[in-house]
C-alpha cells in the first residue's frame, strides 16, 4: 500500500542560513515531518499560495490527509474580532490559505489534525471565536512560561472521544506553548480535551466527521504521543 500523502501547512518567517540572512523562508520544526514519516506518512509543506487559497480543491485532490501546523497567531479579524495588544505577527495569506483548505477539507471529510494554532484555525473555520491572550482571563502564563521553552501541563480527555482514541487514554501530560486559545467553540465542533489545571479547551474535533481533530498541544514533538500514528493510520484508509 502506497504512503498517504500528507500536506503539512507551514509558516513563513524569516531566517537565517548561509548566504540569507533575515530571509523569508517557508519552515516548520523537522519534527512534524519525523513525526508523520515514522507513522508511515510522506510529509509535505504547504507554504500559503493564493491561487490554492482561491481553488482549494485543486491543491486537496492531490493528498490523503492535511495538517494545520502551529506559528503566529491568527489576525482576529478573520473571526470579526479586534485586535488585543498581544496579539503580534500575523500573515494575512497564511491564514486565507489555511482557512480555505480547512473549510474545503471540512466539507469533503478529509482526515485534519489541527496542532495548537492549526486547532484555532480549525475552531475558526468551523465558525468560532478565539481567547486572544489566555493570561488576562486565566492569571497566569504556565501554557506559555519561557519564550523558546516548552510548558508541561496535565489534560483531560472526554472518556470515549477522538481524542481520547487517538491519545490512548483520557489523561496525559503534554508539551505546549501558546498564549491564545479558543473563545466560543464552532458550530461544527466540540471541545473534548481540556488542561486540568484551569479548563482551557486543550482538544476539539468533528463528531460527525471520520477524523478531524485539533489539539492545542504538540503531539509532533513527544515520541511517546500517539496522536499523530492515529491520525496517520486514519489517512491510510
Amino acid at each position: 500500500m502506497a504512503r498517504p500523502l500528507i500536506g503539512v501547512c507551514a509558516a513563513v518567517e524569516p531566517a537565517s542560513f548561509g548566504v540569507w540572512v533575515d530571509e523569508p523562508a517557508t519552515l516548520l520544526p523537522l519534527s512534524y515531518s519525523r513525526s508523520i514519516q515514522a507513522a508511515g506518512g510522506i510529509a509535505v509543506l504547504l507554504p500559503p499560495d493564493r491561487l490554492a487559497a482561491e481553488n482549494p480543491d485543486e491543491l486537496l485532490d492531490r493528498l490523503d490527509a492535511l495538517v494545520l501546523g502551529g506559528g503566529a497567531d491568527i489576525d482576529p479579524a478573520s473571526y470579526g474580532g479586534g485586535a488585543h495588544p498581544e496579539v503580534r505577527s500575523t500573515n494575512l495569506d497564511r491564514d486565507e490559505f489555511e482557512l480555505a483548505l480547512a473549510s474545503a477539507a471540512l466539507e469533503r471529510d478529509m482526515p485534519v489534525l489541527g496542532v495548537c494554532r492549526g486547532m484555532q484555525l480549525l475552531n475558526v473555520a468551523g465558525g468560532g471565536t478565539l481567547d486572544q491572550h489566555l493570561p488576562e482571563r486565566l492569571g497566569h502564563e504556565r501554557h506559555r512560561p519561557v519564550p523558546g521553552q516548552w510548558a508541561e501541563h496535565d489534560v483531560r480527555l472526554s472518556p470515549g472521544s477522538l481524542a481520547a482514541k487517538a491519545a490512548g487514554t483520557d489523561r496525559l501530560t503534554i508539551k505546549s506553548h501558546h498564549h491564545q486559545g479558543v473563545g466560543e467553540v464552532g458550530e461544527s465542533f466540540e471541545a473534548t480535551g481540556w488542561a486540568s489545571d484551569d479548563d482551557t479547551i486543550e482538544a476539539i474535533e468533528n463528531p460527525e466527521a471520520g477524523f478531524v481533530l485539533g489539539v492545542l498541544w504538540h503531539p509532533e514533538e513527544d515520541p511517546e504521543d500517539s496522536v499523530v500514528p492515529a491520525f496517520v493510520k486514519n489517512a491510510s484508509r
